[in-house]
């Protein structure tokens, strides 16, 4: 009889993100004083780009969220002013992929509308929406916008309907879907697309999981496990698998992962714990990182997925104090690559009325660039027009690299001509004399939607400083607000330098060519005389 050695060597794993941990900002890098919404709904109530936050609010009389620039730290005016053109309160709100400046919101008043918002934010209550999309009977609880295509949106309802509008029209209040849904037999909980935006994975109260075409509107999969109630779903990346949060026959919160070609049986299934929050799961696809944050916990477990099994591997979780109601997450372009930041959490905290940043940090010692932890990832460019998706097509994602100094696919994406014509009001141009932002950045070549030079009207506009217009801005009234304005006037001063001596290289470059052009002429002029 052979008896075969036991090894008591534990398998090992090599990866990248083994150590990854989270750091929560300083209290001054916080938003302090939001009224959060107190509503029941298991959504984020959060949007962030790297431009603005939007969160939604409590308040009386209707539905609203305030817009706050990413860099408006500390404690927020309670008159801060509003988007609050909603006669119901706003249960879910999108930042547009392609569009920093445009923003979707959908209430309980059945309807769903889209916002532009100013460049110098929002200093006014907003009660007009560019485009109102009317279509649905019963309150909307969920929109997405589509991944790679232009101006296409998807809304669900209380209707169980799922209702896909297409935004480029001249229409301000659109009343009829390009394509509506109707699959579901009971409230829809979540969507999620794939890369490419050609699959469309759904979880319904009737706890069935189906992965639907969004171009024909058909039902390509169909999962229903009697031993897991999914309320979340993530189409993961090109992985072709799925990830759904739920609960178990006994009411355990677990995970449960799917084969996108088969969803008659789970791959795999983990139960976490017997808290009764919702998990809500975030996916990097740069990284193959998978975040679970659990409504109502103050932690969070972080896990890597790979294509062969065991498929996912536990990494850690981030623990703290305060629990979270809903979680924004910061676009890969808007992260700090400087320290190895690989994705960011925007964590709203209701008992202190708090927004807490909390980025997720690969520990290295050098202050290079990381190549391997920053792939090509996602821009802010789409890679299909409306018509062009209704048409049939699918394209995956343009992508940029994170790189200092890189080219970017879309630094600043133009604003669509809808809503060009009320922006253009609120773009400033400076007083001859005055020194403005936008006209150096013209000069040098660079492109910026927001401080467009406007030739031939120089009456009636103010300065520009720091990148705002001075007639709009409100003095600071803390000493926190002008600290903050100090450090920001000093980066514009800082980049401007830097924006010079750029200049200024280039034109050494060119008169150095130019130069050569003339001494390589008057050679060959003088070697063809005879």
């Amino acid at each position: 009889m052979t008896v075969s050695k036991m090894t008591w060597r534990p398998q090992y794993r090599s990866s990248k993100f083994r150590h990854v941990f989270g750091k929560a900002a300083s209290k001054e890098s916080c938003y302090d004083g939001v009224p959060i919404t107190r509503s029941v709904q298991d959504n984020n109530f959060c949007a962030v780009n790297p431009r603005f936050l939007a969160v939604i609010t409590e308040c009386a009389g209707g539905g609203a969220f305030l817009v706050l620039s990413i860099h408006h730290t500390g404690k927020v005016d309670p008159h801060h002013p509003r988007v609050s053109g909603h006669r119901g309160n706003v249960l879910d709100i999108k930042w547009n992929p392609f569009n920093d400046y445009c923003i979707a919101s959908c209430s309980e008043d059945t309807t769903v509308k889209v916002w532009e918002i100013p460049p110098h934010g929002v200093l006014k209550n907003l009660t007009v929406p560019w485009k109102e999309l009317q279509g649905h009977s019963r309150r909307v609880g969920l929109i997405e916008w589509h991944p790679t295509a232009n101006n296409i949106l998807l809304s669900t309802a209380y209707d169980y309907q799922i209702m896909i509008w297409n935004l480029d029209c001249h229409e301000q209040v659109i009343k009829n879907p390009v394509r509506t849904i109707s699959l579901h037999t009971d409230v829809v909980l979540s969507m999620s697309f794939n890369t490419d935006g050609s699959l469309l994975a759904t979880t319904c109260k009737d706890r069935k999981v189906r992965l639907i075409d969004p171009h024909s509107g058909n039902m390509l999969q169909e999962g229903n496990c009697k031993t897991h109630k999914a309320s979340k779903v993530l189409i993961l990346g090109n992985m072709k698998m799925l990830l759904t949060t739920g609960t178990s026959r006994w009411n355990h919160r677990q995970i449960s992962l799917w084969d996108q070609d088969d969803l008659s049986a789970p791959l795999l299934q983990e139960n976490l714990d017997g808290s009764s929050g919702v998990l809500f799961p975030f996916y990097d696809p740069d990284t193959h990182m998978l975040y679970i944050a659990g409504k109502g916990d103050g932690n969070m477990r972080y896990y890597e997925i790979s294509s062969e099994k065991p498929y996912i591997h536990y990494l850690t979780d981030y623990r703290s104090s305060l629990p979270q109601k809903g979680m924004g997450v910061m676009p890969k372009r808007g992260l700090d690559v400087s320290s190895c930041e690989v994705f960011r959490f925007y964590k709203l905290v209701t008992i202190k009325s708090l927004i807490e940043p909390l980025s997720m940090i690969v520990p290295r010692r050098s202050e290079s660039y990381q190549e391997d932890i920053y792939p090509m990832t996602a821009s802010n460019k789409p890679a299909l027009t409306a018509e062009e998706w209704l048409s049939g097509i699918n394209k995956g994602p343009v992508l940029m690299s994170l790189k200092p100094g890189s080219r970017e696919a879309e630094p600043y994406p133009e604003l669509n001509k809808g809503m060009g014509n009320s922006l253009d009001s609120c773009r400033s141009q400076s007083k001859p004399g005055a020194l403005q932002l936008a006209y150096i950045q013209d000069q040098l070549g660079t492109k910026d939607g927001n401080d467009r030079v406007q030739a031939g009207d120089d009456s009636g506009r103010t300065p520009v400083s720091n990148g705002e217009d001075l007639g709009l801005c409100s003095p600071p009234r803390t000493e926190n607000e002008l600290r903050l304005k100090f450090h920001k006037q000093q980066e514009e001063i800082r980049r401007l330098r830097e924006l010079l001596q750029q200049r200024d290289v280039r034109v050494k470059q060119l008169e150095l060519e130019i130069k050569n052009i003339k001494n390589s002429q008057s050679q060959t002029s003088l070697t063809d005389l005879p």
